[in-house]
């Protein structure tokens, strides 16, 4: 009898065949140091290292301008913003060169790299002759386990997903912005195995599951859904612990009227399909949740809500947080961070004066811009 693609937790190496881990990346104030995203691979480590036995992609989306105020949602970067990119991606292609490979070999080999360019269009069809299109340089293993992928321009979060779904060859993809680390347990093998039992649904397929953020615990009674009778009554429905035959385990899940980019596992023909139907779908520089997710909402809300198939991953009741934002855009590492965690305390313990409490008021502004 032949192997099942997934195991029990333990021994989850075989989800490489079902799951490619996709990591976008793009100028951060931590540049040319790697400590955002080694803290993101670290909670690989904590909360789900089976993630770090699948293949990876990582997408090094690029700045449109050098300015000297940096609005890095917007691609703009400041002169020393642009001068470290280049080394910070170095730093990154070594970083999860030895993260990745070291979970399967016992010493890291001499790599042969493949390297071709791919297009990713947008906008009209026309392609090169209309202007709307950018060439992405793409570094594999001959295996597929690890790819870099750099766009000559910027692309946006948008089409930098679609082109790293492009490449993927597993059935599901898992995407993760480079600023979310895992905060708990994520039973990946028991998500996935209860995202194929669904395939043949057609009340409740399971095809996006995204991981709770603080904003979005105890979703099912939030006002995101109980101003809505249509979507009320489909969590009442819905929302429960859906098996996962072949390991024998449940999966807790209710229903989410929103296609967010935080971190989530999704099939990855379903993403194409119903995310990127054309090249008119995403404009350059866009965020997917900015447009379609607004879009999916609008729909679920006028009982569309199976065409998305959108799930919330909901353990503890709904109450657990399974993911944190650690804010790239602001980010300078995890000693600021602890600096800052200081500050607060002082702050709200009246110890902070008026000049430090103004300068760590602005910092935040500038987190949640």
């Amino acid at each position: 009898m032949p192997p099942s693609l997934l195991e029990p937790e333990q021994s989850a190496f075989l989800l490489d065949r079902l799951l490619t881990l996709i990591i976008t990346t793009s100028p951060t104030p931590s540049a040319p140091t790697t400590d955002l995203l080694s803290a993101v691979i670290a909670s690989f480590h904590t909360h789900c290292t089976a993630l770090l036995n699948c293949p990876v992609i990582v997408v090094f989306d690029t700045y449109d301008h050098v300015v000297e105020q940096a609005r890095l949602k917007k691609g703009q970067v400041t002169p020393e913003g642009a001068r470290v990119y280049d080394a910070y991606k170095e730093n990154v292609k070594a970083l999860v060169t030895r993260e990745f490979l070291s979970q399967t070999l016992p010493s890291l080999p001499s790599l042969d790299w493949e390297v071709r360019r791919a297009e990713a269009e947008y906008g009209s069809p026309g392609g090169r002759s209309s202007g709307h299109s950018v060439d992405v340089n793409i570094h594999c293993t001959r295996d597929r386990r690890i790819t870099f992928m750099e766009p000559e321009k910027r692309l946006g979060f948008g089409l930098a997903v679609r082109s790293a779904l492009r490449e993927a060859d597993t059935p599901y993809v898992w995407i993760h912005q480079h600023d979310w680390a895992l905060d708990s347990h994520i039973p990946i093998a028991n998500l996935l195995d209860a995202m194929r039992a669904s395939t043949s649904s057609t009340t409740a397929p399971i095809r996006y599951v995204c991981l709770p953020s603080p904003r979005t615990v105890e979703y099912e009674a939030s006002m995101h859904v109980a101003r809505f009778p249509v979507l009320r009554d489909l969590s009442a429905a819905l929302t429960g612990r859906y098996p996962a035959p072949t390991t024998g385990e449940v999966v807790p899940l209710t229903p989410l009227y929103f296609w967010h980019d935080k971190p989530h596992v999704v099939e990855r023909r379903h993403y194409l399909e119903r995310v990127f139907p054309s090249q008119l779908a995403i404009g350059r520089g866009m965020f997917i949740e900015d447009s379609i997710g607004q879009r999916a909402r609008n729909g679920m809300k006028e009982g569309q809500w199976a065409r998305w198939a959108c799930w919330l991953f909901a353990p503890g009741d709904g109450k657990q947080v399974c993911v944190r934002h650690l804010h790239g855009r602001v980010w300078k590492g995890e000693e600021d961070r602890r600096e800052n965690e200081k500050k607060w305390d002082a702050l709200k313990s009246g110890k902070l004066d008026k000049v430090a409490s103004e300068e760590l008021c602005q910092d935040e502004q500038e987190r949640n811009a």
